[in-house]
């Protein structure tokens, strides 16, 4: 089908911070979703389709979680290639992980492991871009622009695109703070993400799009509408014909959303019991995973979280064991249970992946370096057979052993299980076909 296109963290060793991206958030300077664009979007949006998954929540760990030291460990390999790590049994028979991934081997049979994820992409920026959109990046890695996919869309904006919100609330948000490849590209500011910018962690955590304007009284904002009124009045019938009546309408509805009990709700996540949060974990990422999983609850599309720190070129082993591995074993685990308790897990996709793997033998500096050849995806709920591991590696984790599951089975499999339909090609205002995926292949025996 063939549609015409119309109008504080860490750094990863290319020295890129995205601190910024923080004070950013969803306002125009990164053509972010705007509330009354919301709800044109809403208005515009085509019925969804029966899909096994309705939401999903796409858990990107940035920088290169490591395959060996996580999903895929090999302890029959030499020590420079296996780590100290040990495997431990898991609920699934023969399937075996991390003992730092105690959690998570308690409720294997919740999900699936693809360990035949590989794509020739080792850069940070780029590899990131390729993940999130399908299409290689036409940057250099180091690139410092966010986001960095100012051509073609990502998979959020894809969904926004294609399915449309299915409440009030926006279809497709980033937090805690803008993915670096999540950008709307030529798709427009319409389909960019609600970027949520602090960490739902902090104790004064709020979002700011839904606070009431500081400093403006509730008579002076009535005495903006009066005069708003007003000169609609004087436009006559051209306000009430096209977009001029159309934009009325959704400013109005954003000012309703403003005082709307459903989005602060949703965003409210101090509602949550202390007991619950804590099962989280009071992480970053923690916390963040149980604020999507708020968002999917209350009709969000697509959340994306953004969780970094994998950059591990020296002293892997300490970092995984004392903070990212216990910070995702309770986060993951948790949203598993969390969703099936809730009767949400059948509907709500969710992906744990990151731009790529770590190379199979430890550095000089006790690391791991860039190793795109080969990483492992976790995938769970949305109509996924859980359970299995799918694909392997061979005895250094380096490389498939068995047909490799690329970037594009993994976006064209997420389309599917959401009801995307992959077939259409959208034109960039210069005429270049883009299709949503430029080929790929549902991941065999994933669904």
């Amino acid at each position: 089908m063939l549609i015409p296109f119309g109008k504080p963290r860490r750094t990863t060793c290319d020295g890129i911070s995205r601190r910024h991206a923080l004070r950013i958030g969803a306002s125009g300077l990164i053509g972010g979703l705007t509330l009354p664009t919301l709800f044109e979007l809403q208005a515009k949006a085509p019925a969804a389709k029966l899909a096994k998954a309705q939401a999903c929540i796409f858990i990107f760990l940035e920088g290169g979680p490591s395959q060996l030291d996580m999903w895929d460990m090999k302890p029959d390999a030499p020590a420079e290639v296996r780590g100290p790590f040990k495997p431990i049994r898991t609920a699934v028979t023969g399937t075996m992980i991390s003992e730092h991934l105690p959690r998570c081997a308690k409720i294997a049979n919740k999900f699936t492991i693809v360990r035949s994820h590989s794509h020739n992409d080792n850069g940070h920026n780029t590899g990131y871009h390729y993940v999130m959109t399908g299409y290689k990046a036409d940057f250099p890695d180091g690139n410092t622009r966010l986001p960095n996919n100012h051509l073609y869309p990502s998979i959020g904006s894809i969904i926004s695109r294609e399915l449309g919100p299915r409440r009030t609330l926006p279809p497709y948000v980033n937090m805690p703070h803008m993915m670096s490849a999540g950008g709307a590209g030529f798709y427009g500011s319409e389909h960019a993400p609600f970027v949520i910018e602090t960490s739902p962690a902090q104790a004064d955590f709020e979002v700011q799009d839904l606070r009431p304007l500081d400093k403006i009284s509730p008579s002076r904002q009535a005495r903006r509408r009066k005069l708003l009124a007003e000169v609609e009045k004087l436009e006559g019938d051209r306000a009430q014909l096209g977009r001029s009546k159309a934009m009325s309408t959704y400013y109005q509805r954003a000012r309703d959303l403003l005082a709307s009990p459903e989005a602060r709700k949703a965003f409210d996540i101090r509602s949550e019991p202390d007991t619950l949060r804590q099962s989280y974990g009071y992480t970053d990422l923690g916390q963040s995973v149980l604020l999507a999983r708020r968002l999917v609850e209350a009709g969000c599309r697509f959340v994306g979280i953004d969780h970094s720190g994998w950059d591990h070129h020296s002293t892997i082993f300490p970092s995984l064991e004392k903070d990212m591995l216990p910070h995702v074993d309770r986060a993951y685990s948790t949203l598993l249970t969390d969703l099936e308790q809730r009767g949400m897990l059948d509907s709500t996709l969710v992906v744990m992946m990151g731009e790529m793997g770590r190379t199979p033998v430890v550095n000089s500096g006790a690391g791991r370096d860039h190793w795109s050849m080969a990483q492992s995806i976790q995938f769970a709920g949305g109509g996924v057979k859980a359970g299995q591991v799918i694909g392997a590696t061979d005895k250094k984790a380096s490389a498939p052993t068995t047909d490799p599951i690329s970037v594009e089975d993994v976006l064209r499999t997420v389309f599917q299980q959401m009801g995307v339909d992959t077939t259409k090609t959208y034109y960039t205002p210069l005429g270049r076909p883009v299709p949503i995926v430029d080929g790929g292949r549902i991941i065999p025996g994933l669904v």
